[in-house]
């Protein structure tokens, strides 16, 4: 199963680089290289132009353009330090990747972390299809001895935000009480048009893994299942799967959430493992809707996290190429190196950290966090 899981991370990374891939040849840009997977090569073949790889290391993959560092050799006996700062002549083809237009560098650059978005939407439409009906935000009873309830809240009443996370979906309710306090939530609802607060609420709670976690005391109104309805369903939890990846990424710079908190490759492999296996107790059907789960989770995790403005990532690249169109130029190459290069590194170490991290849990049943 753990090979199943490492397969489904490499069909994600595959996607992301398809999408850098289709566009570069869509707009002719020479592509040098097209591989999945880091480090030394397990397997090349050529076709025309492109060397095809896949790599020992199911932690990335890339796409290497010509003259994609946009560094262009000076001719000889030029002088480096009077034109350090000076574009050097042409020297790249008009194929090649720095002698594009902003507009096609851009679009490649941003094409696969679009892909992975669309191959979750794609996933989330799966999910959805067979359901009988859709959950809505709007609460139709409460359990017994409610607490939500006893503080007032009535059937009709939708929700609007808790915790000051805004609610838009059912699966927002879920991400924003799953890291609520029991003892102290602040619900806003909607009732009728009107705005109520109700601060300060303890909730039912439940342990999971230690952890102490509100426990659900209501039902919501289910939406009648529609193409339309679909759609906007689709589009609507994606868009909440993307919120979540993002709040957690903001949770790991803010130290809300530990390395316990957070997986690399082998941690995917074995999240989507447990989900084949847990599905797989109640029945094969639930097994497979629990792997697209988990890949739907990791493929939108994988877009979002690449178009994040970090050196060395996507987001990076398209923030020196947003900085070359208000200066009117190009930020040295030298500068773009050691930025990127700086970065990579420390990416790197923090993808082998983590990765540790995920064996150790996988053998011991507890990471470098503890």
């Amino acid at each position: 199963m753990i090979v199943i899981g490492v397969l489904l991370f490499g069909a994600c990374i595959f996607l992301h680089e398809l999408g850098h891939f289709l566009s570069a040849k869509a707009c002719k840009i020479r592509v040098l290289e097209f591989s999945i997977g880091m480090g030394p090569k397990l397997l090349q073949f050529h076709r025309g132009e492109t060397a095809y790889s896949i790599r020992a290391l199911p932690i990335g993959g890339f796409c290497a353009f010509e003259g994609e560092s946009g560094e262009e050799p000076a001719p000889p006996g030029q002088d480096e330090a009077a034109g350090a700062d000076a574009p050097a002549p042409p020297q790249y083809d008009e194929r090649s990747f720095c002698r594009q237009p902003a507009w096609k560098r851009l679009l490649v650059l941003v094409m696969g972390g679009v892909m992975n978005i669309v191959f979750g939407l794609v996933l989330m439409a799966v999910l959805l299809a067979p359901q009988e009906a859709f959950a809505s935000t709007t609460i139709s009873k409460f359990t017994e001895h409610s607490p939500m309830q006893a503080a007032g809240l009535l059937p009709g009443d939708r929700f609007v935000s808790i915790d000051g996370y805004n609610i838009h979906t059912d699966m927002d309710i879920s991400v924003a009480l799953s890291l609520a306090d029991p003892d102290h939530v602040d619900l806003v609802v909607d009732r009728g048009g009107q705005t109520l607060s109700f601060p300060d609420l303890r909730l039912l709670s439940q342990t999971v893994d230690g952890r102490k976690m509100v426990q659900m005391d209501f039902y919501v109104y289910p939406i009648e299942r529609t193409p339309g309805a679909l759609l906007q369903k689709t589009f609507a939890n994606t868009y909440s799967v993307e919120r979540m990846v993002i709040l957690t990424l903001k949770g790991l710079l803010t130290g809300q959430f530990g390395l316990n908190d957070v997986a690399g490759p082998v941690g995917m492999a074995q999240a989507i493992t447990q989900s084949a296996s847990a599905g797989l107790q109640s029945g094969f059907g639930d097994a497979v809707s629990n792997i697209v789960n988990a890949i739907m989770i990791i493929t939108v995790n994988l877009g979002i996290a690449n178009l994040l403005p970090i050196p060395a990532l996507d987001g990076g690249k398209i923030l020196f190429l947003l900085i070359e169109l208000i200066r009117r130029k190009p930020l040295r190459y030298k500068t773009q190196t050691v930025v990127e290069t700086g970065f990579m590194a420390a990416l790197i170490g923090f993808m082998v950290i983590v990765t540790i991290s995920d064996v150790l849990r996988l053998a011991t049943g507890t990471g470098l966090g503890g």
